[in-house]
């Protein structure tokens, strides 16, 4: 329709006789023509064509040349690509709430889970949909379950792609260490408060969750520090507003005045300081269940910036009270100078104490931690029993079933039915007891902290009269060499009679901890017993022609084989804690060393910057006050 409106509207006019053709021009442009395209294509083959042509070839020449290269990276890639995959497929089944459910469709559902399970050096291979016969090796050891954590494989895996990296010196190496870098900063582990709750994690979790908790008590030493340090103040102030007072240079009103004006002052200080941190822990998320080793060090470095803030501010506020001295006590200049340089003078010494102080009970902390660690690593190795002696049952049975079809006794597809029913029950047995065991210990240690935090409030309820019924008697003291020793030999006290009842309960979780993976171990052996004698004395002797005796007698024998490797596993177990330990105990004995190298270098950093300071000083003295 359009194209017929178009074709009838527009005409085109044009007179046959302006088109007149002449011969000899258009042969003309005709060769012209030809002779500028010869030209234009010999131009773009040797400009473009043939550099292009020549590059492909020696690109293709360089290729096979470094064939060998290419391929050797190739092969390094997919080893640690497959050592990937089997230390992601070799995890424990997470100790969460939300287990993995296997469902109830047979054997070939079950191999849809269980196809990775299957050691590479079998006889055969399964299939996705179970059709197969995978055979057990006859020599291998241990039969593995889906989403196990095997550590020591797993360090090995990655010790060996830490050395091929190191042996790779290409550019390569630095990206996948800084991916590697921000990987570990921005892995998530839980947030916990106290010991018992570190309990409930494990793998690598289980040590960045204890390095946090250490990180979270040095705060709160310095928190009890500088409490003790402004009380001190307060009462080297008061000390030398008395012996004013005395010589009735104030009056009672005046005394008042100025200690209650410095109290007010330091609480607002100590506000000030609790509400810049309570905005930057709100900010980041306080309530959060779970933190990255970004979140810590942002942290540490924001409470570093804060503690700073807070030192200035306490230090001008003791320098403001020569000034107050002089306005409000009306003392001369001198005598406000002599009073300041004896407040100083006796702050430098509670510095002094409470520095020495610091560093023990920070040297405590790193001693508590060794606890920590090896007692979280035994209960660890609680919890990984199960696991063991699943594998040296399947193991047990997988070498008997096989001496049976070596005998003909059995077909290769009855046993590796069988067995691969046998490796299901196990599997579900396992997933159950992971999560009983997260369960029951979580509400165990919830009950615990009940009972231990009310413990530590009433103590500390009871400490603090006792503070205060202290610093009530010595109020009238002239002596603040007696008082500071005193206060702070209490408070020390006190401090060390909290942290023997933060021991005593942290023993108990650890016990109570102990006996319900004792426990739960117990009902779960039971369980694999039950299966491994339903096998033999009902099924065996349906499907075959033992006789019910012949497979009691190889119960039998396989109890005893089993025995043998529980034994073999368990004196495993032991070692690994005990070289664990060993391995603790050589990390402690670096700390005096390095002690000694911070001590050393601090003391060198003081002496340059007192000399710094003195020469400074030394040229101003010799300038007029022109």
């Amino acid at each position: 329709m359009a194209s017929s409106s178009c074709s009838s509207d527009v005409v085109l006019t044009f007179s046959v006789d302006s088109l007149q053709v002449v011969p000899g021009l258009l042969a003309t442009a005709v060769v012209l023509g030809i002779v500028i395209g010869v030209v234009a294509a010999g131009l773009l083959c040797w400009y473009v064509l043939l550099p292009l042509l020549s590059r492909k070839v020696k690109e293709k020449v360089v290729a096979v040349e470094s064939k060998p290269d290419v391929i050797q990276d190739n092969q390094d890639v997919i080893s640690k690509a497959k050592k990937k995959t089997k230390v992601k497929d070799s995890k424990l089944l997470p100790l969460v709430e939300e287990g993995d459910q296997l469902s109830n469709n047979g054997v070939a559902a079950f191999a849809l889970k269980a196809k990775v399970v299957y050691p590479i050096n079998q006889k055969f291979r399964p299939l996705a949909d179970g059709a197969s016969n995978p055979s057990l090796h006859e020599n291998y050891k241990r039969t593995q379950l889906p989403n196990q954590i095997f550590e020591d494989s797993a360090e090995s895996s990655m010790e060996s792609m830490s050395q091929g990296e190191k042996e790779d010196g290409s550019s390569t190496t630095t990206i996948h260490s800084n991916t590697s870098l921000d990987r570990f900063y921005e892995r998530i582990f839980p947030r916990i408060n106290s010991f018992p709750e570190v309990l409930q994690c494990n793998g690598c979790d289980m040590k960045l969750c204890l390095y946090s908790l250490c990180l979270q008590s040095l705060p709160l030493i310095e928190n009890e520090l500088r409490q003790e340090q402004y009380t001190m103040f307060v009462q080297i102030l008061r000390i030398n507003l008395t012996n004013l007072l005395l010589e009735k240079k104030i009056d009672r009103d005046l005394y008042m005045h100025i200690v209650s004006s410095e109290e007010t002052e330091l609480e607002e200080l100590e506000q000030k300081y609790r509400t810049r941190l309570m905005s930057n822990k709100s900010s980041h998320g306080k309530g959060s269940e779970a933190q990255t080793m970004e979140d810590i060090e942002r942290r540490e470095r924001e409470y570093s910036d804060h503690l700073i803030r807070n030192l200035e501010g306490f230090w001008n506020q003791i320098e403001n009270v020569h000034q107050l001295l002089h306005d409000k006590a009306k003392c001369s200049y001198d005598e406000a100078e002599r009073i300041m340089m004896n407040m100083v003078q006796k702050m430098i010494i509670v510095e002094s104490i409470l520095y020495d102080s610091q560093e023990e009970l920070a040297m405590e902390i790193q001693e508590k931690m060794i606890r920590w660690e090896h007692m979280a690593k035994v209960v660890d190795s609680l919890k990984y029993q199960i696991q063991e002696e699943s594998e040296c049952r399947l193991n047990a049975v997988s070498k008997t079933l096989e001496q049976l079809t070596i005998k003909k006794k059995l077909t290769v597809r009855q046993k590796e039915r069988h067995l691969t029913e046998l490796f299901k029950d196990f599997w579900e047995e396992v997933s159950r007891y992971n999560k009983d065991c997260y369960q029951q210990t979580k509400a165990a240690i919830a009950e615990h902290l009940g009972h231990r935090n009310k413990l530590i409030e009433i103590l500390q309820k009871k400490q603090k009269e006792e503070c205060s019924k202290f610093l009530a008697g010595a109020e009238g003291s002239v002596d603040a060499d007696d008082f500071i020793k005193e206060y702070h030999k209490l408070l020390e006290d006190e401090r060390e009679l909290q942290g023997a009842l933060e021991d005593e309960e942290d023993c108990k979780a650890i016990d109570a901890v102990a006996e319900l993976c004792k426990e739960l171990y117990t009902g779960a052996s039971q369980t694999f017993e039950r299966l491994v004698k339903k096998l033999f004395l009902q099924t065996l002797p349906e499907i075959s022609n033992l006789t019910l005796g012949e497979c009691e007698r190889m119960k039998h024998e396989l109890r005893h084989n089993l025995s043998i490797e529980l034994e073999k596993a368990e004196n495993e177990r032991k070692t690994k804690i005990k070289l664990f330990q060993e391995m603790l105990v050589q990390e402690k004995q670096l700390w005096p060393k390095e002690q000694v190298r911070s001590s050393a270098l601090d003391k060198y950093m003081c002496e340059t910057q007192q000399e710094i300071v003195q020469g400074v000083l030394n040229r101003l003295n010799g300038l007029s006050e022109e």
